[in-house]
């Protein structure tokens, strides 16, 4: 309890309005640095996902759909739909609506992230072609800034730990499957779940990047149709009950009359938007400097092409599924009992489809949760690779799937305030070099042209 109370009190403070200034601030500079003109090439951006504008002769490892599908099958995951569950367990309605802000403000922060990712790549030690916050730290304002790029990756050797995933994959399967069988959960159980995803993740993370982005690709679009189909389900059943909820969420995001947590700097109010933005930002990490590193991967040679790609994310993951989510347990009630996490989506998926409910959604958080796996490894190499040189990267997978038994046997609380943490910790130095660099950004995308 000293652990949790440790970290709690850890990632209130990190997660303080300094940061929310730098992230919110500092995306609004951006967006209106650009004069909006990301959003203008929205559909353009589709057209480059469906591999109009693909050049087999290109730098990089995988296409566009692939990186996009990398990183999203981070971000499209326990984020949004366990990370939607304790914001509005916690926060009430008012909490998604800044939610949506995160994710608005994320698709600017993720243009120029994702776009510095390709603008400024570096070279690991074996001489291999890189993108993420360090190499563009590093190759952008120059060797002198190195620390901040060693800052990042070694807070992104935790950042990118999946605890948060496992545990609440470990809840659902608890919740959902196993309890209403009639099978005793505790200790052991939990072990059994950790070591069946040990065996999957292992699998395919030991086979690199391109043997994720071939699983993402597979997996999250059709996983995303899924989930989709079932909460349409959900909200066309309970369709008398929907106006009334959007009304809600806007008038709760003033008032934060259903803020059940603690009061920090700003009041109830502000308590309120900390924790929308900290929940958007753990469902789309836009300005923590994840997403790049896939993004960073990407076959072309064009950094604004690669920017407006990654835009797409925070749309899709924060604006569509997580409201998705959030309509799922608004409209049927279930957000005002003294459920959480995982098992409050569940229980709003097993009040309105009471006989498949249940079990869609556990397929659907199997998947999401496994291709999140698949990807964090990833992210946690490349940061080793950067510290310690690219022979040494793989030390990092071990320490990976040992982790996953600490998410499977741990509290929830534990393992969502210390990756909050580390993920606040990221954000400083990306955040920090992409408002330096962005007008490097602004004079490509000046220059850009269909």
């Amino acid at each position: 309890m000293e652990i949790e109370k440790l970290f709690s009190d850890i990632s209130s403070y990190v997660w303080g309005f300094p940061l929310i200034i730098l992230l919110i601030g500092g995306g609004l500079y951006l967006i209106i640095y650009s004069r909006f003109i990301p959003f203008k090439y929205f559909f353009h951006a589709i057209d480059i996902v469906r591999g109009k504008y693909d050049n087999s002769n290109d730098e990089g490892e995988i296409s566009h759909f692939a990186a996009l599908s990398t990183a999203l099958s981070a971000t499209v995951g326990m984020g949004n739909i366990a990370g939607v569950s304790v914001a509005i367990s916690i926060g009430g309605p008012g909490a998604i609506f800044w939610m949506w802000v995160s994710g608005i403000i994320g698709m600017s922060t993720k243009f120029f992230t994702s776009s510095l990712a390709i603008m400024f790549r570096g070279k690991d030690s074996a001489g291999n072609i890189q993108g993420g916050p360090m190499y563009f730290i590093t190759e952008g304002l120059g060797k002198k800034w190195k620390a901040l790029a060693v800052f990042f990756s070694i807070c992104g050797l935790i950042g990118a730990l999946p605890v948060f995933n496992v545990n609440q994959l470990k809840q659902a399967v608890n919740d959902i499957l196993l309890i209403p069988m009639g099978y005793e959960v505790g200790l052991q159980s939990n072990l059994l779940i950790g070591l069946l995803l040990i065996i999957i993740t292992s699998i395919v993370i030991l086979g690199g990047l391109k043997r994720i982005s071939a699983v993402a690709s597979k997996l999250v679009p059709f996983m995303v149709l899924v989930y989709m189909i079932s909460v349409i389900a959900i909200i066309i059943i309970n369709i008398e009950e929907l106006p009334h909820y959007i009304k809600l969420i806007f008038y709760d995001a003033f008032t934060a009359l259903n803020y059940r947590g603690d009061s920090v700097t700003g009041g109830v109010l502000g308590s309120l938007i900390v924790l929308g933005i900290r929940r958007g930002a753990f469902s789309n990490e836009a300005g923590i400097g994840m997403a790049p590193m896939a993004h960073g991967a990407a076959k072309t040679n064009s950094p604004i092409r690669e920017g407006l790609v990654a835009m797409l994310g925070p749309a899709i993951d924060t604006l569509f599924v997580c409201t998705l989510t959030a309509l799922a347990i608004l409209i049927t009630g279930v957000w005002e009992t003294d459920l959480n996490g995982v098992t409050l989506t569940a229980a709003a998926f097993n009040k309105s489809l009471p006989l498949i409910g249940r079990y869609l959604l556990l397929i659907c958080v199997i998947v999401f949760s496994v291709s999140s796996l698949f990807t964090y490894s990833y992210y946690g190499t490349k940061c080793l690779s950067y510290l310690l040189g690219e022979k040494n990267k793989k030390y990092y997978n071990y320490i990976y799937i040992i982790s996953i038994i600490l998410g499977a046997t741990t509290s929830l609380s534990l393992m969502i305030n210390l990756i909050d943490t580390f993920f606040a910790l990221m954000a400083i130095p990306t955040m920090l070099a992409t408002i330096i660099l962005a007008p490097k950004v602004v004079e490509a995308l000046k220059n850009y042209k269909i």
